[in-house]
């Protein structure tokens, strides 16, 4: 089984470059009206911004597993406390972010694990968009945020 072998940039057929050779995953936790974000540390890819925990899926994960490891990794987060109830694609055809959308128990704590965050914070629904989003997460919140309030009401 391969191990660790996600790492390493794609040039994308929509002009950008991502991070994930297998494409790549990050968990969005709700809770009461809130989700879980992330802010990157100044050194890391768009640092500064916003965004959810996630990261490089390796070549024999799930979409599942990958966003749970790099959230446990980046804000130390328990996986007990949480439930998966969708995955949200953003499929660029040769490279895919997968975004899992979780439910967060009242019990689960995150903080800052490693240097690659400065701060995590619950931030309502409608203050989202007011933070200095991850360009990626900005483009396809407005998409998220409507499965949010779906599955979510």
């Amino acid at each position: 089984m391969a191990y660790r072998d996600g790492d390493g940039w794609i040039d994308c057929n929509c002009g950008g470059k991502h991070w994930g050779l297998n494409g790549a995953a990050g968990l969005l936790l709700v809770r009461d009206g809130a989700i879980l974000m992330q802010h990157r540390a100044p050194w890391v890819h768009n640092g500064g911004t916003w965004g959810i925990p996630g990261g490089a899926r390796d070549s024999h994960e799930s979409a599942i597993e990958a966003a749970i490891r790099e959230a446990t990794e980046e804000i130390g987060i328990d996986s007990k406390f949480i439930e998966p109830i969708q995955v949200f694609t953003d499929d660029h055809g040769i490279w895919r972010y997968e975004t899992v959308i979780c439910k967060a128990s009242d019990e689960l704590i995150a903080y800052e694990m490693n240097d690659e965050s400065q701060e995590v914070a619950w931030v309502k629904f409608a203050d989202v968009a007011k933070t200095n989003l991850h360009p990626s997460f900005a483009n396809t919140w407005p998409q998220l945020l409507s499965e949010v309030k779906r599955i979510f009401p």
